[in-house]
């Protein structure tokens, strides 16, 4: 636990605490009574109880419509399986700047829903609901799909021999072997949604506000860093309260699962049920992420004078506003060497982090197990500001290295890896580390011919998490990204930002480049982890 404790300690508890002590501490004195004065607010109640209330609807249709994608990637076999679960990933590497665009284009004034039918969703909840499902189907497909692939199903039709019905044995013997990790995506899906803001903010209007935008609103608009620090701290209360029912549900239900190879459990749809529920999750995946996908590609060929390629060459001429000191096309290239390295970190915290949990040594263990969830549910820009003002004397003096961008991507890659690599982890049944304990095996021998074989696919899809959370992170790095070296995110955000056709056509074509770069980077980890899990159980 000791490199996760201190990571987390430098660079995620010291900033927070620092930029939240900022707005408590006035003129040397504590201002504690701000915090009846701010929540008595009535505009700050209905902020609080939009955020709880749309987080919750969004996690329910998030699961209700992804967990029959689960199964069918989890069960089935089909041609363009690799390629259709990298389309699914995409929207989840988007920036949030860049979801809620898309969707404006799908369903605002002069959308193609506008055009087609006369039907606009814009500054209604449906859209951020239905938006939220779009950006978080992958993370349920993925954390749930991944353990139900080696859930052996012989257990199942076990239960099916002994006279138990097929929902029955679903029921009985499959669901309470993934209630962790479909509790793990549901935690992950809410903390997403609860902090939404640029989905909110673009297709929500004026008329809806989460914790989110309220805090950058009092922090950048207002420069009220009082009361932004008492809705932080509302974010930790509410965020420590689900982490704590979280994680006492997911102990009641951790068991030791048979698991084979993923290639043993997929085959091909048998019977009129099962076509029916393929062809089902193929017309949700085509409505719900396609759809919004193409219409953005459509936008970033669409010109005045018709289709062609000039957003995309004026990437590679210099801004001649000055707003950026390198060609756009650079960013591509500052996205992915950032998202690499923040990679990296994310998996070597993470899997530190979840090695440990995995021994369940007493509540200090069960507590830092929480701590890993609270940048998910932390304000962003809280982070950002605080990195700011921390970071920035000897011996870490960090705020004109380039480090500091992956240092802030990878606190949001850890929880994905910790939550994915966990329920694998724990699955696995003790007396099999003690039997190679027992014919001689040193504690890193076993856990490498047995832990590490059962871990190695969940280790993959967790770094695929933290790839595309490091890439497509904006909330922080826009406080941090030099201005010689912008992410790709962060430049959609600025053109987005300036008036003009050619901005936004920029924007589209940087949007674009960006979801082929992560389905191109998402099929080539696809095809590492096939060829590296083939054989191995």
């Amino acid at each position: 636990m000791a490199v996760p404790v201190a990571f987390f300690a430098l660079f995620f508890a010291w900033p927070v605490v620092s930029i939240v002590e900022r707005g408590f501490r006035v003129d040397g004195l504590w201002q504690f009574g701000r915090f009846g004065e701010t929540l008595s607010r009535p505009e700050i109640l209905d902020v609080l109880w939009f955020t709880l209330w749309q987080a919750l609807a969004s996690t329910g249709l998030t699961l209700l419509i992804a967990l029959p994608g689960a199964y069918v990637f989890a069960r089935f076999e089909f041609r363009g399986k690799a390629l259709l679960r990298a389309v699914v990933t995409v929207p989840f590497v988007m920036p949030t700047v860049m979801v809620g665009t898309a969707f404006l284009a799908l369903v605002g004034r002069g959308g193609l829903l506008d055009e087609l039918w006369g039907v606009r969703l814009d500054t209604t909840v449906w859209a951020i609901l239905i938006a939220h499902v779009f950006f978080n189907y992958a993370v349920v497909v993925r954390t749930v799909g991944g353990l139900w692939a080696q859930l052996d199903p012989r257990q199942e039709e076990a239960a099916r021999v002994l006279g138990a019905s097929r929902w029955r044995a679903w029921r009985t013997v499959t669901l309470p072997a993934l209630a962790p990790s479909v509790a793990a995506a549901a935690l992950m899906v809410f903390l997403f949604t609860a902090s939404s803001f640029a989905v909110v903010q673009i297709l929500g209007g004026s008329a809806y506000s989460t914790l989110e935008t309220e805090i950058y609103r009092q922090t950048v608009v207002r420069f009220d860093l009082t009361t932004a620090a008492v809705l932080t701290m509302v974010q930790f209360a509410a965020v420590g309260a689900v982490l704590t029912v979280h994680a006492r549900a997911v102990r009641r239900r951790e068991t030791a699962l048979r698991m084979v190879a993923p290639e043993q459990t997929a085959r091909r749809p048998r019977g009129v049920g099962q076509w029916a529920l393929f062809a089902g999750v193929l017309l949700s995946i085509a409505l719900l992420v396609v759809l919004p996908l193409g219409v953005l590609v459509e936008r970033s060929f669409a010109t005045s004078h018709g289709y062609g390629l000039d957003y995309y060459r004026a990437l590679q001429t210099p801004d001649p506003s000055g707003t950026f000191l390198v060609p756009l096309l650079d960013t591509i290239g500052n996205s992915l060497r950032y998202a690499v390295v923040a990679t990296l970190i994310a998996l070597v915290v993470g899997g530190l982090a979840a090695a440990a949990l995995t021994r369940r040594a007493g509540r200090l263990v069960r507590g830092f197990d929480a701590l890993l969830m609270l940048p998910l549910g932390v304000s962003a820009v809280t982070v950002g500001f605080g990195f700011l003002i921390t970071l920035d004397e000897p011996p870490l003096d960090l705020r004109a290295s380039w480090i500091l961008v992956p240092l802030a991507q990878a606190l949001v890659g850890v929880p994905f890896v910790v939550r994915t690599m966990l329920p694998v982890l724990r699955a696995v049944d003790e007396r099999l580390r003690e039997a190679a304990a027992v014919l001689g095996a040193s504690p890193w021998r076993a856990w490498r011919e047995v832990d590490l074989p059962l871990v190695r696919r969940a280790l993959l899809i967790a770094a695929g998490f933290a790839f595309a959370v490091s890439l497509g992170e904006f909330g922080a790095t826009v406080f941090i990204a030099r201005p010689d070296s912008p992410t790709l995110p962060v430049a959609v955000a600025r053109l987005l930002g300036r008036p003009g056709e050619l901005n936004y056509g920029q924007a589209m074509a940087l949007s674009t480049i960006l979801m082929v770069v992560c389905a191109v980077s998402l099929l080539l980890l696809e095809r590492l982890r096939t060829e590296r899990t083939s054989g191995e159980f």
